[in-house]
Formats: C-alpha cells, structure tokens, sequence
C-alpha cells in the first residue's frame, strides 16, 4: 500500500521511530508483558498501543499509579530495554515508510522524533542499516513534554533549522498525529501492522 502524502512545499520530514520506520512495536510488547509480569502489573495490549510514543519512565510511573504499585521505574526501564534488544534481530522497516526515506534522503534533512530512549532508537536504526540517513535524533529526555505535546518535533525543527509549517510527520499513533498537529505540522498515519496485512491481502485479491 501507499502512504498518501498531503499536498505542502515540505522541506523536511519526521519520523517517529518504533511503529514508523521500525516494525517494532509486537517486539516492545513482548518485553514489555515479561518485564512488567514478573512484578504483578498487567499491561493490557489495546493499552499499549493507545500509548505509544509515550517515554518508557512516564509509562511504568502510570502504571504504578493506575495499579497501586511501586516498581522501580529505572530498574524496570533498563530491564524491558534489555529484554527488546535480545530481539533486535527479529527486527524489521515498515516498507512503505523505507519508500519515502530512500526517495527523500540527499534531498531534504531527516529526522527521527521519538519517545523511546536515545540509545534504543539507535540500536533500532543501526539494525536496520539507516543510522546514516538522519541528520539528527530527538528521543526521551531531550524535549520538556512528551507528546501529545508539540515539544519533541519542534525541537527537531529547530535542530534542523526549518520552521514547522514545512515539516512533514510521519507517525503511527493518535498521541504523535496530536503532537504533529499541535506543533503546526501536517502529517501522515502510518498504518498498524494488521492494516498493512489487510491492505496487501486486498491488494492481492484485486490483482
């Protein structure tokens, strides 16, 4: 399938990272069940992914809170980014988001926008062989508030030296899609990986 692409003189393009380019969120989520079950916290699935692009800290501090418990938010932190990483070979790029860096890249700065730590979206990127097509990285931690706030992409406009208005985002979420808007971008939703597979049984029908 395509990503449609809304009509603007852009001059440079966001990506979110986990969802985004990387088809990675069923390997978060496994971490994340091991990580948080071995304390007694449930992390239901629809939760997750309603949440994502929320930092790692902010996710396990609210779920301390909704559930009454008391992990150790850097203990835990460090442990599920562990248990994501042993899977980083399983790791694989959202296709139709690679389409547009390879078309953009030489052409206009990119950049990845992302709540998950520095380091984790790195490892992320370096398994994917694409490190090298970013001009810069926002991750947790470099911006004030977290999406749905504008905060991370404007830092990234900023970093890149192009006014908002001419950003374009790409992002897998509502919470990043709000963020995009908020920071006076347009934007494009990428698809979850089940309307991916959907789209390309009905693309297979159609043929």
């Amino acid at each position: 399938m395509k990503l449609p692409i809304p009509s603007g003189a852009f001059r440079a393009y966001l990506f979110d990272c986990d969802g985004t380019i990387a088809d990675s969120m069923p390997l978060h989520y496994v971490a994340w069940k091991q990580a948080l079950g071995e304390r007694g916290c449930d992390f239901p699935e629809d939760l997750f992914y309603e949440w994502g692009g929320k930092p790692v800290h902010e996710i396990i501090s609210t779920l301390n809170q909704m559930q009454g418990l008391n992990m150790p938010v850097d203990e835990v932190a460090h442990y599920k980014e562990g248990l994501y990483y042993k899977q980083l070979p399983n790791l694989k790029v959202v296709p139709e988001v690679l389409e547009h860096i390879e078309a953009q890249h030489g052409r206009i700065p990119l950049a990845v926008v992302s709540g998950g730590r520095r380091d984790s979206v790195i490892n992320s990127l370096k398994t994917l062989n694409l490190l090298d097509k970013f001009e810069t990285i926002v991750g947790a931690g470099e911006y004030p508030r977290s999406k749905p706030a504008p905060d991370p992409f404007l830092v990234a406009a900023e970093r890149l030296g192009i006014p908002p208005e001419h950003c374009l985002v790409f992002e897998d979420t509502q919470l990043g899609i709000q963020s995009a808007t908020a920071a006076g971008m347009k934007s494009v939703l990428v698809p979850s990986p089940l309307e991916r597979k959907n789209a390309g049984t009905d693309d297979q029908q159609r043929a």
